[in-house]
């Protein structure tokens, strides 16, 4: 029964059409010369040069319009299309809580500026919760110095 809507569009599409576009990009991908075309080898240093943050805990819980990470470089916060990114050295405090009903998370970065920045996500359960305060505590005590220098 299913099959029948996609035998209607195969057969509403001309051949020529179909096979056009198949030589198109079988010629784009067989071109030597193709500068953007990324080198192998490139990727795979990217890839170890990304790896090397994540060797420590890393912190990161997102909703449908938020997201925040924590790891050894910082802690991201982005919302919508805003972002903003602070290194460990730039903070001053950084606090959790948990809405008392409901399974709302708010993550607030303090500056020494005296400025704070909250975002608020919602979990998917309230036991999720639980495990991003975890998550989130232990990144903190493994990057955040938290005394005066």
């Amino acid at each position: 029964m299913t099959d029948a809507p996609q035998d209607a569009v195969r057969d509403a599409v001309p051949d020529e059409v179909s096979d056009e576009a198949t030589e198109r990009v079988g010629s784009d991908a067989d071109a030597p010369d193709a500068p953007d075309a990324p080198d192998a080898s490139e990727g795979q240093d990217a890839a170890e040069g990304e790896a090397g943050p994540a060797d420590g805990p890393v912190f990161e819980a997102a909703d449908r319009r938020g997201r925040i990470v924590a790891d050894a470089e910082g802690v991201r916060l982005s919302y919508d299309e805003e972002a903003c990114e602070f290194r460990w050295d730039e903070l001053a405090a950084v606090e959790s809580a948990k809405g008392r009903f409901g399974k709302r998370f708010t993550v607030t970065v303090h500056t020494p500026d005296r400025r704070w920045y909250p975002i608020d996500l919602l979990a998917p359960d309230r036991g999720r919760i639980a495990a991003w305060e975890a998550e989130l505590d232990a990144v903190l005590d493994a990057y955040f110095d938290d005394e005066a220098p």
